[in-house]
């Protein structure tokens, strides 16, 4: 008795060329922008790097037959601690630690201020003043620096420690017109947080203190950092105060070993004193980026 068997029609579905050429644009995409974006990091990455081994250069002067130094030693960061009858680089990095620290709490503390009133507070003439500083920050810093110095001059600021009071004035003055990115984080707290701590007995300094500004520490980070690299980091207004090296910055210090005078001496030093210089920047923004990152995974605003 024979049987019959049915063959097994075996389906397979068929490949969609729109979705494999999809596939394809996707993976060349992919490909495509991780090599631009490695070509952009070795750009990015290559000038630190060689300012980092220059700095270790046993030829303190600026011409090498390589384009990375061949041999290397540790003398350009001791004379640069050492070597202070030609230009004394501690004191340089000390004024303008101290300038930079300074104006930092200054600037937090008037932008806080600041901010939290235009934010939270109706008051006649706020929009106009609002109005005014947007318009006053239109114009250039540079336009004022010959005014500055002279004002300073006769007040007798401009030699010997008063130097150093010029240059936290000046940099702090402004602080409170930068006001308008902390009172914008600002207005997106509810307002319903003021009114009930009112009403639980809360002064408004207590307000500012106890609410916003916890909730604001993602801007107090942003603003601490700002607020320490404007002095840390300028020129212009130093250049224009500071007459003699005992009241020099760290960037004067820095374009003065550029000059021809010191340049041959000087130049591998010049790369040890920008590492140097940006040690306390990467170590503020380590830190702070902690609390950064807490404040942002913490703050709740309603």
């Amino acid at each position: 008795m024979s049987t019959t068997r049915a063959d097994a029609v075996v389906v397979r579905p068929q490949s969609n060329p729109f979705l494999h050429d999809q596939r394809k644009r996707r993976i060349v995409g992919d490909v495509l922008s991780h090599a631009l974006l490695i070509l952009l990091s070795v750009i990015w990455i290559l000038p630190i790097v060689w300012v980092v081994l220059e700095s270790f250069n046993k030829n303190a002067g600026p011409y090498n037959e390589t384009f990375f130094p061949t041999e290397y030693t540790f003398d350009n960061y001791v004379q640069l601690f050492t070597d202070k009858h030609v230009l004394d680089f501690p004191r340089m990095f000390l004024h303008t630690l101290i300038i930079a620290i300074v104006v930092c709490l200054i600037n937090v503390f008037f932008v806080l201020c600041v901010a939290f009133c235009m934010s939270r507070l109706r008051f006649r003439f706020r929009k106009t003043f609002m109005n005014v500083v947007l318009i006053l920050g239109m114009f250039p810093g540079i336009m004022s620096v010959v005014v500055i110095y002279f004002i300073l001059k006769s007040l007798g600021l401009t030699q010997g420690w008063g130097v150093t009071v010029a240059l936290i004035l000046v940099y702090s003055a402004g602080a409170g017109a930068g006001f308008y990115v902390m009172k914008g984080y600002m207005d997106t707290i509810p307002m319903e947080l003021d009114e009930a701590a009112y009403l639980d007995g809360c002064t408004r300094w207590q307000v500012f203190t106890k609410i916003t500004i916890p909730i604001c520490k993602p801007m107090l980070v942003y603003q601490a950092l700002t607020a320490f690299l404007g002095p840390w980091l300028d020129f212009v207004m130093a250049k224009a105060i500071c007459r003699t090296q005992e009241n020099y910055t760290v960037a004067l210090g820095l374009y003065q070993m550029l000059s021809r005078e010191y340049l041959n001496d000087w130049f591998a030093k010049f790369a040890a004193a920008a590492v140097i210089i940006s040690i306390p920047i990467v170590i503020l923004f380590i830190v702070m980026q902690r609390y950064y990152q807490e404040a942002m995974s913490g703050a709740v605003k309603g």
